[in-house]
């Protein structure tokens, strides 16, 4: 099968994929929260130096050619010296004071530890991310994505994220994007392992502040397959790249909750150290057969949120 053949093959299926889902159901199976272009999540095929980027989030399936990213690593890494020093101002508005969380009955593998409450906490300031290769603490966007802070104060309290590790590194070289993505509970992170970025808390709930925030180098946001929009659940991403406001301008559903103001070096200093390829294979990734692992391993020791 040809590189083409593969590309329009995977556009139909997405289509019927999507054809068999309602906007908010949980069913459909297990799928990969794997915020890329990627088979499954959107498709990305490389031939001779092109990226041609398909269904970067739900709807959109016509093949839209684009110049491949010619940045290396060390070039993407760089590209801004410092993340935001506090969260932009945002146009959205703040979300109703009640939020809404469902089970998870796609068949996706969980750690399950309850259902957080349904009146959000609005008092929360500040997340604190202790992992093997230093601290990182973020801004949350709490008045903006106050059910998505929510979420993770809940999880955090319950040391869900303790001792799990961050399973993806996509790089603008294999994915067109820079992200360190974590939050997977049963995440191995070794670059072999086909159920890394399928795990979850065994609840979901819906998107928030899109468009409230960019996507750029330093954002924190939500993981989830594009074509299964409100279905995020515990994994989540850190942006170390420009090349991601893309994925806003495309009007992608990935709700951004926050910003990076320390740690962006431990960030980094992870994406300069490369990936483990999926089975050898770096493109297994943008065709959404498994995940690029980082090849400094990330083990979140703790988290912490703060009012």
């Amino acid at each position: 099968m040809t590189d083409v053949d593969r590309q329009t093959q995977l556009a139909r299926e997405h289509r019927e994929r999507q054809e068999q889902r309602g906007k908010n159901t949980g069913g459909g199976g297990t799928s990969k929260r794997n915020t890329i272009i990627g088979a499954g999540v959107g498709v990305v095929v490389v031939v001779g130096g092109i990226v041609a980027a398909t269904t970067l989030m739900g709807g959109k399936d016509d093949a839209k050619p684009g110049a491949a990213a010619a940045s290396t690593p060390s070039a993407s890494v760089s590209a801004a010296a410092s993340a935001p020093a506090a969260l932009p101002s945002s146009t959205a508005e703040p979300a109703a004071g009640s939020c809404t969380y469902r089970k998870d009955t796609s068949g996706s593998p969980a750690k399950k530890v309850g259902m957080p409450p349904s009146k959000p906490d609005l008092k929360a300031k500040t997340m604190t991310i202790a992992t093997n290769q230093g601290t990182i603490v973020i801004q949350l966007a709490t008045a903006q994505a106050p059910c998505t802070v929510n979420s993770f104060e809940f999880l955090a309290k319950k040391n869900f994220f303790d001792n799990t590790r961050c399973h993806r590194l996509a790089t603008p070289e294999t994915t067109g994007l820079g992200m360190l993505q974590c939050g997977d509970p049963l995440a191995k992170g070794d670059g072999k392992s086909k159920e890394d970025g399928t795990g979850g808390p065994g609840y979901m709930f819906d998107d928030e502040n899109l468009g409230g925030i960019g996507l750029g180098r330093g954002t924190v946001a939500m993981s989830q397959a594009s074509e299964d929009a409100n279905s995020n659940g515990s994994q989540f991403w850190i942006s170390f790249s420009d090349e991601n406001t893309q994925l806003a301008a495309q009007g992608a559903a990935f709700t951004p909750f926050g910003v990076v103001v320390k740690g962006m070096d431990v960030i980094d200093k992870i994406a300069k150290g490369g990936i483990i390829p999926f089975n050898g294979d770096p493109m297994a990734d943008v065709r959404g057969e498994g995940s690029n692992a980082p090849k400094l391993p990330v083990i979140i020791k703790d988290v912490k949120i703060s009012r």
